[in-house]
């Protein structure tokens, strides 16, 4: 049961990267049309400053490690602990600063919508499913990698660090004790590609990032659904959509 639920899950998730690909590649496909035509905002690339906004769409899942107590009789009606992947999506603002030609520092502060599942399968054939839903404050500090601009596309890699604080004050106004709970913070390490797009009244990137959790967001181990875990993080890939 296990070994399906666990295949089933990795098809799903390649699929939904393969149609993350398929969108970059099309809009790489259809960028060679600008290869050659006029070059639009030539001196775009030239300013220190520069902002806009973004429009990101994710798919997120929590990623575990049982607790060394999860083999032991104390823990025997737990069969498993499966993340379920959820869509979501984030909204912010984009401050860019030049270094030089080919690389740029970048500050996105958003707020992102999350919803997280874990299915807890238990011995007897049942299942319960705990959903967390979150919403966070985060600001993305990144290092932008530029190619040369050829035309109007310029490719370019991003990669940085991610902090984030939970805004909603669920846990706060609920007072819950009795599901599972995670902390208000959470760190996170990304990289990502995209496209870089110039129009003659702005610049156009889709992007797609990967993002990694490295913070154990777990808080209540002491409940029947914290104590068969050690470890909670986070995994997410977006598609963010930016103009500047």
């Amino acid at each position: 049961m296990y070994t399906t639920n666990l295949w089933r899950q990795l098809d799903l998730h390649r699929a939904k990267v393969i149609l993350l690909g398929l969108l970059l590649a099309a809009g790489v496909s259809h960028a060679q049309k600008f290869k050659w035509a006029p070059r639009n905002n030539p001196n775009y690339d030239d300013r220190k400053w520069t902002y806009g906004f973004l429009i990101g769409l994710h798919t997120t899942s929590y990623q575990i490690k049982y607790a060394d107590n999860f083999v032991t009789k104390a823990m025997d009606t737990v069969h498993s602990v499966i993340p379920d992947w959820k869509p979501g999506f984030s909204l912010g603002f984009i401050v860019n600063y030049r270094v030089n030609d080919y690389l740029d520092l970048r500050l996105t502060p958003e707020v992102a919508f999350y919803e997280h599942t874990l299915r807890y399968n238990y011995t007897d054939g049942t299942h319960e499913a705990q959903l967390v839903e979150t919403t966070m404050v985060e600001f993305p500090f990144l290092l932008k990698y530029k190619s040369m601009r050829r035309g109007n596309v310029r490719m370019y890699v991003v990669g940085g660090a991610k902090p984030g604080i939970e805004a909603s004050g669920k846990k706060e106004l609920e007072n819950i004790s009795d599901g599972l709970e995670v902390k208000n913070l959470n760190m996170s390490l990304e990289a990502g590609i995209g496209l870089d797009l110039y129009f003659p009244l702005f610049k156009f990137s889709p992007e797609i990032r990967f993002s990694r959790g490295v913070s154990n967001i777990l808080d209540n181990t002491r409940n029947k659904y914290g104590k068969p875990l050690n470890y909670v993080n986070t995994n997410t890939i977006t598609i963010y959509l930016l103009f500047q």
